[in-house]
């Protein structure tokens, strides 16, 4: 049965899953597809590009943290702990990426009904739509104690699985969410906590950097207690959005947007290049 009077509704849905080659890919290059559709969707009308990634054991750092007084001990203690470090070209704060993280973008052409609010209400409807056996325990809200808190955080019984951020370019929006589908939500947590600690070491900062309780983190099969896999939730992923849309279809770039692709991935790398945090 078509959905066709949720606000998720699209004549078409394209996927792009990538959740299955993440590992092997430089999540750089994630930044660079999202922009890339980005420009895409923002010359269609009424097409929505849904993206799935995974990566393997990385920090993603927001813009500020990559200004902290003592960054370079933070990255240091990072690659100790064996992760990689990228700093993202959109807001927010450290998050952590591996393989128990499913990330997905959605992408849609920007709009006066496009409004931010509206970008993040969407995919907060979409969250519960994938999470059926948490229906009705999903808040959005705040929670101040986590890494990269903001707004639109998705939590149940006040423990964080999920947080959205929202990039906007070249007339597309790009939505983009991490759901902690398994995994120890507050070991991940304790990471970024102890990363904050080394690259601070008390010294003033020019922004408030979260003061993280790990116990306030959890992942999907945490709370639910029953096993899930990123698997799983990709193959959910689209039976909900085939209900959302007429047509399902595999989105793959053009040979005409792949210089576009270049370009966003490079800027990307000389974004890393100039911080110099290592």
């Amino acid at each position: 049965m078509k959905t066709i009077h949720s606000p998720l509704y699209r004549k078409k849905w394209s996927i792009l899953d990538q959740s299955h080659i993440g590992l092997t890919m430089n999540p750089m290059q994630s930044f660079a597809y999202d922009d890339t559709l980005c420009r895409i969707v923002g010359e269609e009308e009424n097409l929505g590009i849904a993206r799935t990634w995974v990566h393997d054991k990385t920090v993603v750092l927001g813009i500020q943290d990559s200004r902290l007084p003592h960054i370079k001990e933070g990255v240091h203690y990072l690659k100790e702990q064996g992760y990689d470090v990228i700093v993202r070209n959109s807001g927010g704060l450290a998050v952590v990426l591996d393989p128990g993280i499913l990330n997905v973008t959605l992408v849609f052409k920007d709009g006066k009904h496009m409004s931010i609010d509206r970008g993040y209400e969407l995919m907060v409807e979409l969250t519960k739509a994938l999470l059926p056996e948490l229906d009705g325990l999903i808040k959005d809200g705040e929670i101040a104690e986590s890494y990269c808190p903001g707004r639109y955080d998705l939590s149940v019984h006040g423990q964080k699985f999920a947080g959205i951020s929202q990039r906007r370019i070249r007339g597309g929006v790009a939505v983009q969410i991490y759901l902690a589908v398994n995994g120890n939500g507050a070991h991940r947590a304790e990471l970024i906590k102890d990363f904050y600690d080394h690259a601070v070491k008390g010294a003033p900062t020019k922004y408030s950097y979260p003061q993280i309780v790990p116990s306030k983190m959890a992942s999907i099969e945490e709370l639910t207690g029953t096993h899930h896999t990123v698997a799983q939730l990709v193959s959910s992923l689209l039976r909900t959005l085939q209900s959302f849309s007429e047509e399902l279809g595999v989105f793959e770039l053009k040979d005409d947007t792949w210089p576009v692709f270049e370009e966003n991935l490079q800027r990307m790398i000389k974004r890393n290049e100039k911080l110099n945090m290592t």
